[in-house]
């Protein structure tokens, strides 16, 4: 399966905090998304754009936060995020980009 445009409007980028690095030890990954995207949508992204195959995906929307902004009200857009574990054997390289 080859990688089609709409895949990378799918999968923005890879989060890399503490948290995400831990869960890739063990085949998990986590991914900023689009806020449209759903979950055989994200499987279907990710095997294409990486070459491969996804066990499960858990999706999570934080929601924006009130913040100030140089004394002015503001807030901060809502995030949705998926965790995505693969099958065992396959790995995503995230360093590089996608």
């Amino acid at each position: 399966m080859s990688a089609k445009p709409e895949h990378y409007d799918m999968i923005k980028k890879p989060i890399i905090t503490e948290k995400a690095t831990l869960a890739s030890e063990v085949g998990g990954y986590v991914f900023e998304v689009a806020m449209d995207s759903t979950k055989p949508k994200i499987k279907e992204a990710v095997e294409a754009i990486f070459g491969v195959k996804v066990k499960a995906v858990n999706t999570t929307i934080t929601k924006g936060k009130a913040k100030k902004f140089r004394g002015r009200a503001g807030e901060r857009s809502d995030k949705k995020k998926a965790y995505v574990m693969l099958e065992a054997g396959n790995t995503i390289d995230v360093s590089t980009g996608l």
